[in-house]
């Protein structure tokens, strides 16, 4: 796809639901287009994107009316690909075909078998290291989580195989195991894989479950450190998690399972007698207990929060609350994972701003 096309706010269609649509639709969001996809079923990355609303997804086979008003069309399905083709031709609709794309003709050296565990960051492409991009680039395999940029993918080359390992809260999922196996197959047939992971892959991430699988094998791993949301997203909203004389302990629990679950492993009552900053991640369903256990606990119900949505994208969201009404706030705005949670003195920390520009204490800064 050429990147001279402008087509920022323009209608594009993207035909096909496989994770190798990630690649193009990757490519065709950093123009601005309007983008529908075309598609019986997709893969889960490809849900999450239309349940948040940066994509409109036809849950059907193509038809030629779906190319009316089109300025762009991305033919990347299993059997109709020639006739999606000739549909646009005739309504002069430019077109590009998956299956027809030429191969590059240079690729970074290879590394040989093996796997490559990295840390992407928490949303900005820019954000992954140097380290980790020049290994994707050699990726002839690339496993990707839901939180890792797409961004990423619009770079790869022509033929690597794209994998949708997307870990949906509460939805379809691709098991642990099945995510292992797959990695450690693709080594084993002499393919360089990389695992694609938002944030750094030992930070909640299951990297270390991987890495062992890949051991027992006998693939070896790499394992490219990433920068994490925990710290990064707070920085990103303009808030420090330590600040001198106000907070000298940071702790960073995951809030996936209820408070009360025996499964937890989070001792809620010992956070709420702290004194330093708490920041939680994968919070969101369970945000109301969780608060209600801080404040029985003895955190004062007017601590400072601040949540960070959607960390390092155009779609950042910024909400400042106080303990008491964080479950209350969160529901009226209507706060989505990815989010984190930032609790403690920080939270209420800004940079000095006019008077007539002081944000509220309850306030949804995009």
């Amino acid at each position: 796809m050429s990147t001279e096309l402008d087509l920022a706010g323009r209608r594009v269609v993207v035909f096909g639901g496989e994770p190798e649509v990630l690649r193009h639709l990757a490519r065709l969001d950093r123009t601005g287009a309007e983008i529908t996809v075309v598609a019986p079923a997709v893969c889960p990355a490809i849900g999450a994107m239309a349940q948040a609303g940066r994509i409109r997804w036809h849950e059907r086979s193509w038809r030629p009316e779906d190319l009316d008003d089109t300025w762009f069309a991305v033919a990347c399905t299993r059997d109709h690909n020639e006739d999606i083709a000739r549909a646009a031709e005739q309504k002069r609709v430019f077109c590009t075909r998956a299956d027809t794309e030429a191969a590059a003709d240079v690729r970074p050296d290879h590394p040989g078998p093996g796997v490559a565990l990295i840390g992407a960051g928490p949303g900005d492409p820019d954000l992954i290291t140097v380290r980790g991009r020049d290994l994707l680039g050699a990726a002839d395999v690339v496993l990707i989580d839901r939180l890792a940029p797409l961004e990423l993918l619009a770079g790869l080359r022509p033929g690597v195989e794209i994998i949708d390992a997307a870990k949906l809260p509460y939805s379809r999922t691709m098991a642990q195991e099945h995510i292992n196996e797959v990695m450690v197959d693709r080594a084993l047939t002499g393919r360089f894989v990389v695992r694609l992971k938002g944030g750094d892959p030992y930070l909640f991430g299951c990297g270390f479950e991987e890495v062992s699988a890949c051991a027992k094998a006998g693939v070896p791993v790499t394992v490219v450190p990433g920068v994490s949301s925990a710290l990064a997203a707070p920085a990103l909203a303009g808030i420090p998690v330590t600040h001198r004389g106000v907070a000298q302990q940071v702790t960073i629990v995951s809030g996936h399972v209820p408070p009360d679950h025996a499964d937890g492993l989070v001792d809620w009552s010992t956070l709420g007698r702290l004194k330093g900053t708490l920041v939680i991640l994968m919070g969101v369903t369970h945000v109301a207990k969780s608060t209600e256990l801080l404040m029985r606990a003895g955190r004062d119900a007017a601590t400072p929060v601040l949540v960070v949505q959607d960390a390092a994208t155009r779609f950042q969201r910024v909400l400042r609350s106080t303990l008491a009404d964080l479950a209350q706030d969160c529901a009226a705005h209507r706060v989505a994972p990815p989010a984190v949670f930032v609790i403690g003195p920080t939270a209420g920390l800004a940079v000095p701003q006019a008077p007539d520009t002081a944000e509220a204490p309850h306030t949804l800064v995009p």
